[in-house]
């Protein structure tokens, strides 16, 4: 019975908070132009939220991944203004993701320090060399190729409507590829069978003779490339990059992953259910910035989103073991 209220109630809360700003901004919210515009907004969030799940199945979480996807953003800027090719610059940014994701891996797999302290610690490491790598300062206009820029802006055309365009966003179909990938990884493959193994028993997959060190530098390996990819994506969007422009992932990238755990039959991290988490954020900004809700206001509803659905997979879970 806890179980069906957990599923229910998260499935409730989402198509609620739909209905409302389809009712109240009947002329903008539903239509194809805003959906898309909607689904390049969220793909940032997206791609930290699905390569975070990869961590979170295994009973971990990064705190890291803002101050990683402003590190990669500016590293990648700060390349360009010395003339390296996009390819170059694009590479050198993932890989600075990587080395940051297996650094944290380190520190939790074999140092054994608490994931929070460990991804706390290196949240202000990264933030530090973003400063550090930028000057401190936004990187923009000439020094950005505007090739770089372009991406963000195209996509498959889908139509038009009143003589403009519908343009499916290149940045949507990266997130899709990526949620389409981290669905094959977890659900589709014995590597993710056994991260699920690992956060349910982390003990009993050791006796197993799971590699659970291994397992879990690679996973946190995953969520820094998928945080550094977008870092890259979001300087794209605004053709620029600065030291603080991925603060505000790790929050709500966090929240998609709870949001979508209470919609499960099992309360654990699925990566649909997290994309589904996802769009509620997306909608919850959206349609709250139609209204012109001050942001403050915004971040107090994201903060009650995330104890709402920590409450629910804490029943949820509390119901399980009764049962």
């Amino acid at each position: 019975m806890m179980q069906m209220a957990r599923r229910f109630g998260g499935l409730a809360g989402m198509l609620a908070v739909i209905a409302f700003f389809a009712i109240n901004l009947p002329e903008t919210f539903l239509t194809p132009r805003n959906l898309l515009n909607i689904s390049q907004q969220v793909s940032m969030l997206t791609v930290v939220a699905a390569t975070m799940t990869v961590v979170m199945v295994m009973g971990d979480f990064d705190l890291s991944v803002g101050s990683m996807a402003s590190l990669a953003g500016v590293v990648a800027a700060m390349l360009f203004t010395r003339d390296f090719s996009i390819g170059a610059a694009l590479a050198a940014s993932l890989a600075v993701g990587l080395a940051g994701g297996l650094f944290n891996g380190l520190m939790v797999s074999v140092v054994g320090i608490l994931p929070f302290v460990a991804t706390l610690a290196t949240l202000t490491v990264f933030s530090g060399l973003a400063f550090l790598v930028s000057d401190g300062r936004t990187i923009f206009g000439r020094d950005i190729p505007e090739a770089f820029g372009a991406f963000a802006r195209g996509g498959p055309v889908l139509g038009s409507v009143d003589e403009r365009a519908l343009v499916l966003p290149n940045l949507t179909l990266v997130a899709a590829v990526v949620v389409l990938l981290v669905w094959l990884v977890l659900e589709q493959t014995s590597y993710g069978r056994r991260l699920y193994a690992i956060g349910g028993n982390r003990d009993a997959a050791r006796l197993a003779g799971l590699p659970v060190v291994g397992l879990r530098l690679s996973a946190f390996a995953f969520t820094g490339l998928g945080a550094a990819l977008a870092g890259l994506m979001y300087a794209s969007r605004v053709a620029s990059a600065n030291p603080t422009q991925g603060d505000g992932l790790m929050l709500t990238a966090i929240a998609a992953v709870f949001l979508g755990m209470t919609l499960t039959r099992d309360g654990q991290p699925r990566v649909l259910a997290t994309l589904a988490g996802v769009v509620v954020l997306g909608v919850l900004d959206n349609g709250l910035t139609q209204m012109r809700v001050d942001s403050y206001v915004r971040e107090v509803l994201v903060g009650a989103i995330i104890l709402f659905a920590v409450g629910l997979s804490a029943l949820g879970r509390r119901g399980l073991r009764r049962g």
